[in-house]
């Protein structure tokens, strides 16, 4: 199993949107790095679900359900989705200030690449995070 971030607009598209819907293709990403990493995910592999804009926290934590598959609504097969389904809500956000606050998190894409909006997750983070978040 695999460990990886994924950003998204709360206002258009938020957790708790996931959470209602209970299952949904991650779609929308068209930063080439962060599709290769998408086609790198696998059925079983967990994903950080990570609110962007005003909010800038890691907030729940989903599964992703299927292989990567090209996205139907575009006409280029390199844009790629995969079926996430929401696991749980973490019981308090992560901020973006903690994390960067942390010198173990000095490597990792969230803070180096802020922009990147699908990256890996070590081992090592998956875990701080869920200490972090009081998990």
């Amino acid at each position: 199993m695999a460990y990886w971030l994924a950003k998204t607009e709360p206002e258009s598209y938020s957790y708790a949107d996931l959470h209602h819907l209970g299952r949904d293709r991650w779609n929308g990403v068209k930063n080439f790095t962060a599709l290769k990493h998408m086609g790198d995910m696998n059925i079983g592999d967990l994903i950080f679900i990570y609110h962007t804009g005003k909010e800038k926290a890691i907030v729940g934590v989903a599964e992703v359900v299927s292989a990567s598959y090209p996205d139907p609504a575009e006409t280029d097969s390199r844009f790629i989705v995969v079926d996430v389904e929401p696991r749980y809500q973490l019981k308090r956000p992560v901020t973006l200030k903690e994390i960067k606050a942390d010198a173990t998190f000095e490597h990792w894409e969230l803070v180096r690449l802020s922009r990147l909006s699908v990256m890996p997750v070590t081992q090592e983070h998956w875990q701080l995070i869920h200490t972090l978040a009081n998990t």
